[in-house]
């Protein structure tokens, strides 16, 4: 052992493990907050309602997944906040892996986790807390609150 090597008091040591005490659960939150896959799969839905047909790309993520596994549906779509329609589904999804993505953009297919609905938006929105992105609609939305039809492609 070098004789001019600090010693490692029990107060230091002490400090240390306070520190990774402190730090491994804000460590473990930060991981389990990432926003669940963004990349686009093979996967796809069409929309109908008010004679008009949408198609939207699945992300790759364990809430889209679980979505699709619900289909088909016929449920009723209505506007909400002037930029968004929402449609009720006829249970909650599987919600690991969500958070921020940074990226928000008219067209997006999101599951907004408190409520339980779809969130189909057609202007433009921010990130709020518990919005998952299922995927994106390939072409545009519609305005006023019709039936709709969800199925795979």
């Amino acid at each position: 052992m070098n004789a001019n090597a600090p010693k490692a008091t029990r107060r230091t040591v002490l400090m240390g493990a306070l520190a990774i005490a402190c730090l491994a659960p804000v460590a473990k939150a930060q991981k389990g907050n990432a926003p669940a896959s963004e990349e686009p799969t093979t996967m796809k839905v069409r929309m109908t309602f008010n004679g008009q047909t949408m198609v939207a790309t699945l992300s790759d993520n364990p809430s889209a997944r679980d979505f699709a596994s619900m289909l088909p549906l016929d449920l009723k779509i209505d506007n909400y906040a002037d930029n968004e329609k929402v449609v009720y589904l006829p249970r909650k999804l599987t919600e690991p892996a969500s958070g921020p993505f940074h990226n928000e953009r008219p067209g997006d297919l999101c599951y907004f986790a408190p409520w339980g609905n779809l969130a189909l938006f057609y202007g433009d929105y921010r990130y709020s807390s518990g919005l998952i992105r299922l995927g994106r609609f390939d072409d545009g939305m519609v305005r006023g609150e019709f039936p709709i039809r969800i199925e795979l492609v």
